[in-house]
């Protein structure tokens, strides 16, 4: 017993020593998971720890993948610097404010934990030519993540249990924190920890030859080539379908090729030292079949991918689309054309591919897709006859659907910062508003704004089918003067309360619209008409309109009230016509007259 503790010590401090800047990583990143818990009520503390989790889980893979490159060419400290100073960087490139994170800034970190992970992947054999060596150390890693996560799971549990069970036996009453903190440790920090310990030495252990799994075989055989086997069914039917009906595949069927390209490729990878073995046939028929079966898809592929682009132009998504669809193609130029291919092809090309979307001047995802859209969108001006001196004639007809595509694209160049080119578009009363929008980070109003700025839009069915209508109010604070009591007000608090002896009744019901202050279960106050009347002077408008204030006044009995609403919002759709309006938080100012 001795002696397996001290050997379980013994791998401990091993690791410690061998793997320092991978869990220093890990345990930021629980400790940086912990805060955000910690402070999610506190919105810019929790983005900056968020923000923090989000680089020290990045550099776990980062670092290990520097890690496994100094084993082989040595510079530890240089490396461990370079990556650290990335991560540094990575940190100041995120947005300061929680509001300015836009879908841009999550396809850049979804990237980059792409690309840090296929470092690892690869990293420490760009000079080594030993092809097996490669494939036993990515093995290797596959299945002690695969371990990790089991270990993990089954060591979180018992240990979230055994806390409860102290808890209840022994009426400690621990906080619910206690349970979160040790999940974010254990799942962190801990699972970094077991990794590393089925990793023992590093390099040397994970590229040494071994037995091949059974296991792996089987997974290969009897699972992954079967479900291929469906996938390339499915989508050979489908191809004669468009062929036989002469139509345009649907936009979907593009990631169901991929899929079966990349469930593919993974086959390949797993069985790739049986492919020489004599008595493996089905290894080498499937080798050779596979990327010559890809070949129709991809056809099928990129007539999806452009059939989007030429109809809506380029975005984020689209262009990794179409990236992904160019990578799969030259993997299957690679292996049926080369001679001499490696597998090492396949994580570093995506590697490659994935770093130019991201890096690489005028082509990169982001530099494509606000060119594009701009272009779209000046066409979308141009075809329907909206422009007059190279500003929006908002005055002229136009059906709505035109106008919702005109407002999505005012709101996806405005989420990338493109303040001056649609600050140009508009005429000059409105280019004060839309800057002061763009520049607060308020991009649902400027998609509002633009939608509100169309008075003569030509409803079409489509449309009619769901419409939400919000007042929302432009300030934050308010004058209460001379009312002398408060009563907060949100449509769940129906009730009484006692003002100075009085009893105040309060009656709210967003199906019918009904919004009633009763004094003393004699005298009332309806506030229904005002508000019908407010929504009924913006029926015109969809989307959020910006007010002054949003306030309506009363007398009742003895007091005058005032209601001062941050929004009402107004919901309409087939089923009910009239629509439902209901407010979320207002408050009641009261006074005696």
């Amino acid at each position: 017993m001795k002696t397996k503790f001290l050997e379980i010590i013994r791998k401990a401090d091993d690791v410690i020593f061998r793997y320092p800047m991978v869990l220093v990583m890990a345990l930021l990143a629980s400790i940086g998971a912990i805060c955000m818990f910690e402070y999610n009520r506190e919105r810019e503390l929790f983005f900056v720890f968020s923000k923090f989790t989000i680089c020290c889980c990045l550099g776990i893979s980062l670092m290990f993948a520097i890690k496994m490159l100094s084993q082989r060419i040595g510079k530890a400290f240089l490396l461990e610097l370079a990556g650290t100073f990335f991560l540094i960087g990575f940190y100041f490139i995120l947005p300061k404010k929680e509001k300015e994170f836009t879908e841009v800034y999550g396809y850049i970190i979804a990237v980059t934990a792409l690309l840090s992970h296929l470092l690892v992947s690869f990293a420490a054999f760009l000079n080594k030519d030993k092809e097996l060596g490669f494939w036993q150390y990515n093995k290797n890693l596959f299945i002690n993540i695969f371990l990790t996560a089991v270990f993990t799971g089954v060591l979180t549990g018992g240990i979230e249990l055994a806390i409860l069970a102290v808890d209840k036996l022994f009426d400690f009453n621990f906080d619910d924190k206690l349970y979160t903190d040790t999940f974010y440790v254990l799942a962190i920090f801990g699972s970094c920890f077991i990794f590393l310990l089925f990793n023992e030495k590093g390099l040397k252990h994970l590229e040494k030859d071994g037995k091949y799994p059974v296991i792996l075989k089987f997974f290969a055989q009897f699972i992954l080539i079967p479900l291929l086997l469906i996938y390339l069914i499915i989508l050979y039917f489908y191809s004669i379908k468009i062929l036989i009906n002469w139509e345009l595949p649907r936009g979907w069927v593009s990631y169901l090729v991929l899929a079966y390209s990349i469930v593919g490729v993974l086959a390949l990878l797993l069985v790739y030292p049986l492919k020489e073995d004599h008595t493996k046939s089905w290894v080498r028929i499937f080798s050779k079949l596979f990327y010559f079966t890809i070949i129709p898809l991809i056809i099928l592929l990129f007539t999806a991918i452009f059939t989007r682009i030429l109809e809506y132009g380029y975005t984020e998504p689209r262009y990794f689309v179409l990236l992904l669809a160019l990578w799969l193609l030259s993997v299957v130029i690679y292996f049926i054309f080369s001679k001499r291919s490696t597998i090492k092809f396949i994580p570093v090309s995506l590697f490659l591919f994935g770093a130019f979307a991201l890096i690489f001047p005028y082509f990169n995802a982001f530099s494509t897709a606000k060119r594009s859209q701009k272009s779209e969108l000046m066409k979308l001006l141009e075809e329907n006859k909206l422009l007059e001196n190279d500003k929006i004639s908002f005055q002229k007809k136009v059906a709505d659907t035109v106008v919702n595509e005109i407002a999505n694209k005012f709101e996806f160049l405005a989420k990338r910062k493109q303040k001056d080119f649609l600050v140009g578009l508009v005429p000059n009363k409105d280019q004060k508003q839309l800057s002061k929008d763009i520049e607060s980070v308020d991009f649902w109003a400027v998609a509002d704004n633009i939608r509100n700025s169309f008075p003569n839009k030509n409803q079409t069915s489509s449309s009619k089918e769901y419409e939400r209508l919000t007042l929302t109010s432009e300030n934050d604070a308010f004058n209460i003067g001379n009312y002398q009591y408060l009563i907060n007000l949100n449509r769940y608090n129906n009730g009484i309360r006692k003002v100075n002896g009085d009893e105040i009744s309060i009656i709210e019901k967003s199906d019918d619209t009904i919004l009633k202050i009763i004094l003393n279960s004699k005298e009332e106050a309806d506030f229904t008409p005002a508000i019908h009347k407010l929504m009924e002077a913006n029926k015109n408008k969809t989307g959020m309109v910006r007010l002054p204030e949003i306030s309506m006044e009363s007398d009742l009995g003895k007091y005058h009230l005032k209601i001062i609403f941050t929004s009402i919002t107004k919901d309409s759709n087939p089923y009910n016509k009239s629509g439902n309006i209901y407010y979320n938080d207002a408050v009641l100012l009261i006074k005696e007259k």
